[in-house]
């Protein structure tokens, strides 16, 4: 069916499909020096790089037995409607949960638990000026005290075991992102690997499960009125619903945790993480966003209003998100036969959409499109891309775009404010640039700065 519609791609191997083909080119690429560049593309990714110039924007390639669609022509990706509108009633219930926790009022609530936990990220900072400091592991340790307060009402210590597990399952996870594994084999024999997967994804069960466990007993005790309107007290509530339509299950309630957790924590960090490391090789725009931090804010904390108004920083992260978005694409399938563009998909079949081929097109961006320009997105998104909507998507489209964005944007522009009102900062020569797709977007080797203070006392 996709062969007569002239989508073509790598050969099918037995059993392993091109799994065994995308771990070696993915091995050779890091093992190769990556010089100051943010033409990243042919490093992070060099299967799909090297599989969309041999054979188009949009291929077929394997996972194992299972067909993949990459999808990384913008035109197809703005007619997307088959995909996203096949929504089973589990993801329309887990959304309306969601989209409660992130409208307007719920997102100012918030901000108090991020401005406490950057202030102790920058009180960690102190008395280190003048030295190196390595900003990959602090946003990650700052992110996740954010994700704690925010979601869970609890410090980060609190949530520290579960994090430690999380971050586990996740090089788990990576490590075997291009192992096949057959079905009918792991019902008789399980690899280590596997068993110690389970094991997590166990104990980070009972552990979310003491901590709701606390929240029901503290209303039957007569000691809270409510489960809490955080997070994880939403989802209690909807675990205790009496309409059975809108009830969670208890596989539910975790793994609606375990996103929660994955997806604040990585992807404002990793977002985190390369603004400062553009920002510090391009001391001019640093200056810009500095500015305009100290024009709206003075030397106050962060106040919704103001953040509203910071357009240089937001130029700045779109810029930073176009060239070192958190995911490489998006994972979708096809509920029924749906037509993509010009293309008609089969039903049952994987989609990736890819928005790191898009990000990287000079035929959306221009020739300068390695360059870190955020003047790009001076007059808005739909004017840097030319109103075509399926050329910049870090977030995702549609009715299934990720519903924290404001917030991931907002807690970056809380953070990226407070240590812009206190410091300058300058990359490290120990830095190496290598980014690697490990779930998000990292940088292999940290990403090493060297702080200022702006004032004496600091």
């Amino acid at each position: 069916m996709l062969n007569s519609q002239g989508i073509k791609g790598p050969p099918y191997r037995f059993i392993h499909g091109n799994n065994k083909q995308v771990a070696e080119l993915r091995r050779e690429a890091v093992s190769k020096p990556l010089g100051l560049t943010n033409e990243i593309f042919p490093h992070v990714q060099p299967h799909m790089y090297s599989w969309i110039n041999k054979y188009g924007k949009n291929y077929l390639c394997w996972d194992g037995v299972r067909a993949e669609i990459v999808v990384s022509d913008p035109e197809s990706e703005s007619a997307r409607d088959g995909l996203v509108t096949v929504v089973g009633e589990k993801w329309v219930k887990q959304r309306k949960l969601a989209n409660h926790v992130f409208h307007g009022e719920s997102l100012k609530n918030m901000i108090p638990a991020v401005i406490t936990s950057v202030e102790t990220l920058v009180a960690r900072w102190k008395g280190r000026e003048g030295k190196e400091i390595e900003v990959f592991e602090e946003f990650k340790l700052m992110t996740s005290e954010v994700i704690s307060r925010t979601a869970f009402g609890s410090s980060y210590l609190e949530g520290e075991k579960i994090f430690d597990m999380l971050n586990k399952l996740l090089e788990l996870m990576v490590l075997n992102l291009f192992k096949t594994r057959i079905p009918f084999i792991n019902k008789f024999w399980k690899p280590a690997d596997l068993l110690e997967s389970e094991k997590l994804a166990k104990e980070v069960q009972d552990i979310v499960l003491k901590i709701v466990k606390k929240r029901e007993d503290k209303v039957e005790n007569g000691e809270a009125d409510g489960f809490g309107n955080d997070f994880l007290g939403l989802l209690v509530n909807a675990y205790h619903d009496p309409d059975e339509k809108n009830r969670l299950s208890l596989d539910d309630l975790v793994d609606e945790c375990k996103t929660f957790y994955f997806g604040g924590q990585e992807t404002v960090s990793s977002l985190l993480s390369w603004t400062v490391l553009l920002l510090a090789i391009h001391g001019d725009w640093q200056e810009k966003a500095r500015r305009e931090v100290i024009d709206t804010f003075g030397h106050q904390i962060p106040h919704p209003e103001g953040l509203a108004k910071l357009k240089t920083i937001t130029m700045i992260i779109y810029e930073t998100l176009r060239l070192y978005g958190p995911s490489a694409g998006l994972m979708r399938k096809a509920g029924r036969q749906v037509q993509l563009g010009n293309v008609d998909l089969p039903s049952d079949v994987d989609i990736l959409v890819l928005n790191i081929a898009t990000h990287h097109d000079p035929q959306i961006w221009g020739e300068d499109v390695h360059l870190f320009k955020p003047e790009r997105f001076e007059e808005g998104i739909a004017k840097a891309t030319n109103h075509n909507a399926g050329a910049f998507f870090p977030f995702g489209l549609g009715p299934r775009s990720c519903v924290g964005m404001n917030f991931a944007t907002n807690e970056a522009k809380i953070a990226l404010s407070m240590i812009l009102q206190r410091y300058t900062f300058t990359l490290s020569p120990a830095y190496v640039h290598s980014p690697i797709s490990f779930l998000t977007l990292k940088p292999q080797h940290g990403i090493q700065i060297i702080l200022e203070s702006l004032h004496d006392d600091s």
